[in-house]
């Protein structure tokens, strides 16, 4: 778990570095793995609402707040916040009233992130420093979670969910963008693969594997929805630097990743589950 962790900070604070000086951050594996899975996610109007730097440091799957349908006076909670894009977005929605709080692990990302917000002159926005399996915030204290292609990296992913779960309000929601596997396990070969790990793909989640996290841990209403699925052609360009482009490699990863908006719900009132007893705690 460590391995990955420090992996994932080196890489990410390399990002936020690349983006504090004009340049487009990349993901950690290749160019055109970043650019197949980050491109084009937010429209000419977002990305006018946000600093230059904060979309040149979006690693993210998707965008979370275009769907997260956030109302004024929300508290929200973007895990793995990097530049802050979605934190800045988030904040806009939920106006003078709500609070965008900001959670990264990366001295470097949470040190743009705030740039950021200075230059976008939003004051009800808070940049924590602080792992997704820890987070420094009270029990119930949040409206709604959000992450954007982050709980993938999360080497303990139970605790990670465990973890919003808590701060949490009773009748909360989680909308988050991520990278799922969609039906039987991936090939070893990619599981192995640390570079892809931090590039979004080797820690994904296959789909049932993800409902079953959440239910555990206490959510319902919980729903997957597919935004993107990456077909073998969008694989043979991000795995090729990493020397797993053979085609038999290929066949078997067809259409087997995408992009997706997992939405799941905290009960208005929590009696049991795991999140209700010391097994969180």
């Amino acid at each position: 778990m460590d391995t990955i962790k420090g992996i994932v900070q080196e890489t990410y604070g390399q990002a936020a570095q690349r983006a504090r000086a004009g340049q487009k951050a990349d993901c950690g594996c290749s160019t055109s793995c970043c650019s197949t899975i980050t491109s084009h996610l937010y429209d000419e109007t977002q990305a006018a609402a946000v600093p230059a730097e904060a979309m040149l440091a979006s690693l993210g799957c998707g965008n979370p707040t275009a769907l997260a349908e956030l109302k004024p006076g929300d508290v929200v909670l973007d895990l793995g916040s990097g530049g802050g894009i979605d934190v800045l977005l988030s904040a806009r929605r939920v106006g003078p009233g709500g609070k965008a709080y900001g959670l990264d692990m990366t001295d470097e990302m949470l040190a743009l992130a705030r740039e950021n917000q200075r230059k976008a002159g939003l004051t009800n926005v808070e940049f924590l420093k602080g792992e997704i399996e820890n987070i420094p915030l009270p029990d119930n204290s949040v409206d709604v979670i959000i992450s954007n292609c982050v709980i993938n990296l999360s080497a303990d992913k139970d605790r990670a969910i465990a973890e919003a779960f808590r701060v949490l309000k009773p009748g909360g929601r989680l909308a988050i963008s991520d990278i799922v596997v969609r039906g039987d396990s991936v090939p070893a070969s990619i599981r192995r693969s640390m570079e892809l790990w931090v590039g979004c793909i080797a820690g994904a989640l296959e789909e049932d594997s993800y409902r079953e996290k959440l239910t555990q841990t206490g959510f319902e209403r919980i729903d997957l929805e597919a935004t993107r699925i990456y077909n073998s052609d969008d694989a043979r360009q991000f795995l090729g630097d990493a020397g797993l482009s053979d085609e038999s490699l290929l066949a078997q990863i067809d259409g087997r990743f995408m992009s997706a908006f997992v939405r799941a719900q905290k009960p208005a009132a929590v009696t049991s589950g795991c999140c209700a007893s010391t097994c969180c705690a």
